[in-house]
């Protein structure tokens, strides 16, 4: 048998489990144990912390539909040791010994797990990492912060303490005694932190945009990379912690968003927990199966792991048309919420502040009355009043601009002209008229986020063919993916490509395999297998695609892997810029 778990990791930050850093681990898939087994591992991480001399902290124990989830708070400088206390503990439990060599990850030379000896060597062993972890200096400057009231942050490598423009980093090896920091010179920035299953990355930007025409230079990640006052200074997929430190580093950040994803919460947890403002723009079904999430309720309570991160008066912003969060919200403990819907009666109904939409305006009311922030159809980002997903991400950052004392009156400008150039949210709902042939470039990745862009699409479809790119990242269950294909087929589109998300988004599959499980399901409601092209590379897709299109025609281009849509993007702005006409040849790519 192999090991009785799945995955055992550090746990950085407040997290799902407790606010503190810690370890959890997640049992095997199929490891049958009984109730019994829970009740000895939490016994042996009680001998864990007095044989290594740790304070008493939360334990939890998650169970799901797949197995348990095990965690339990450790100290900050120890978080190796207590993944392998962890592992350690629940090995005993079950009465397994770990195999004789497995690898250190630190080390050429093999160390075998301390699970491979009895209890009592074991213990030893434990204490001899753990005081080879130590780092008493970094303990010492985190406790001085606290005392300071200045947040600090510090990973394998360095500690920050401060913010953005008042920040001083060290690396760990060269550590200041806390009488040789300069305290006064440090503090921290406005913060506000977004989740949600969609819509992040937008109201990620349009929040950063409000906060530079407040007059602050604003640094954000994303999942799309770091960005400084709106220019990418890094690409890639930095929405988990280590996107959030790099920003909140930066000399230049007197402001700071952090698109905050579900991926990283469960790994490592909260970065931040001093943010003015956390939201949370929605849930979907999306990533079922991982880390014990197997239902809507269990995806809200990770999302709401970003109450977590406010700082006391904080305000958590919450979608009221989204009755998942509304039944959670209680969960939280928190005392200030503010809540958007697309009907503002419905958001005010919940509490105040709330934004939400009258007569066509948006309004955003407050215990000091209501602003009102323009005509909803007027702002760019809402396609004329189609991509009603949009006026909740608008809704939701109006929200989070209150809360960081942004007045309406810079609000609203920004909600005018925001999203009328496609470089204001590159990847989001991007539009290109060539030719006659109307083109939709969106980051649609779950059914619901294209369920929504699909809408837009039938307001432009006019009497034309539509065709459509269709593929997923491979860690999701192929239930998932039928349930895709499923939201496609309803939109009823000529056409559909069938791709890979190239890059790391494969993530366990092989290539082709998401594209099969889709064209079987898009066959089984009713397309023909003509109409179902497979092309696994996006940015030749999407060429196939324009090469098939003619004046009238409509085509829906969810592009995913970064690389694949900066190609894309380049080529539909060479061809707007060249004139060109459905029909005509393309360039060499």
């Amino acid at each position: 048998m192999g090991e009785p778990f799945e995955d055992s990791r550090r746990l950085t930050g407040a997290n799902l489990y407790f606010g503190d850093p810690g370890a959890a681990l997640e049992t095997a898939p199929g490891l049958f144990f009984d109730p019994s087994a829970l009740e000895r591992w939490r016994a042996n991480i009680l001998r864990a912390r007095i044989a290594l001399d740790w304070p008493d902290g939360a334990i939890a124990v998650r169970e799901h539909a797949s197995g348990a989830s095990l965690a339990f708070a450790a100290p900050v400088d120890r978080l190796y040791t207590a993944t392998e206390a962890n592992e350690w503990a629940w090995y005993a439990a079950i009465g397994m010994r770990a195999g004789e060599t497995p690898v250190d990850e630190d080390s050429e030379q093999p160390r075998p797990h301390v699970a491979h000896f009895d209890d009592a060597e074991a213990l030893r062993q434990l204490r001899a990492l753990a005081d080879a972890e130590a780092r008493p200096a970094l303990v010492a400057l985190l406790d001085a912060a606290q005392a300071h009231d200045v947040p600090a942050h510090a990973d394998d490598d360095m500690l920050s303490i401060g913010e953005g423009e008042s920040s001083r980093s060290w690396p760990l090896g060269e550590l200041p005694p806390p009488d040789g920091v300069q305290w006064p010179r440090l503090h921290g920035v406005p913060k506000a932190v977004v989740t949600g299953s969609n819509g992040k990355t937008t109201t990620v930007r349009l929040l950063a945009a409000m906060l530079k025409a407040h007059g602050l230079h604003t640094g954000y990640s994303s999942t799309d990379g770091l960005f400084i006052d709106g220019e990418r200074v890094e690409a890639g997929d930095y929405s988990g912690p280590v996107g959030a430190r790099t920003v909140l580093r930066d000399p230049r950040v007197q402001a700071a968003v952090l698109e905050t994803a579900r991926g990283g919460l469960l790994r490592r947890g909260l970065v931040a927990d001093d943010a003015r403002v956390a939201v949370v723009t929605n849930v979907s079904a999306d990533h079922f199966g991982e880390y014990g999430i197997h239902d809507l309720d269990d995806i809200a309570a990770v999302k709401l792991v970003v109450a977590k991160s406010l700082a006391p008066g904080g305000l958590l912003v919450l979608n009221a048309d989204d009755p998942v969060l509304v039944r959670n919200s209680p969960s939280t403990g928190v005392a200030r919420i503010g809540w958007f819907a697309l009907d503002v009666a419905v958001a005010r109904a919940r509490g105040l502040p709330a934004c939400g939409v009258r007569e066509g305006r948006l309004i955003l009311a407050s215990v000091d009355g209501e602003s009102d922030l323009g005509r909803v159809v007027a702002m760019p980002l809402t396609a004329s009043g189609s991509a009603r997903y949009n006026i909740g991400n608008i809704a939701a950052a109006s929200l989070a601009a209150f809360a960081l004392d942004i007045a309406p009156a810079t609000v609203a400008p920004v909600l005018s002209r925001f999203g009328a150039s496609n470089a204001d949210n590159p990847g989001r709902l991007q539009r290109w008229t060539l030719g006659g042939v109307e083109v939709l470039l969106d980051y649609a990745h779950n059914p619901d986020g294209l369920r929504g862009l699909l809408a837009v699409a039938a307001g432009l479809r006019g009497n034309g063919r539509m065709a459509l790119l269709l593929g997923h990242a491979g860690n999701r269950l192929d239930e998932d993916f039928r349930a895709l294909a499923t939201v496609a087929a309803e939109a009823k589109p000529d056409r559909v490509w069938l791709k890979d998300i190239g890059g790391d988004y494969l993530r366990g599959r092989a290539s082709g395999d998401v594209a099969m499980i889709l064209r079987e399901a898009l066959l089984a409601a009713g397309m023909a297998g003509d109409a179902l092209p497979v092309c696994l590379d996006e940015a030749q897709a999407v060429r196939e695609a324009l090469a098939w299109a003619r004046v009238g025609d409509l085509l829906v281009l969810p592009v995913h892997e970064p690389a694949a849509r900066d190609a894309v993007v380049a080529l539909l702005d060479r061809l707007r810029e060249a004139g060109w006409d459905a029909g005509q040849a393309l360039p060499d790519a």
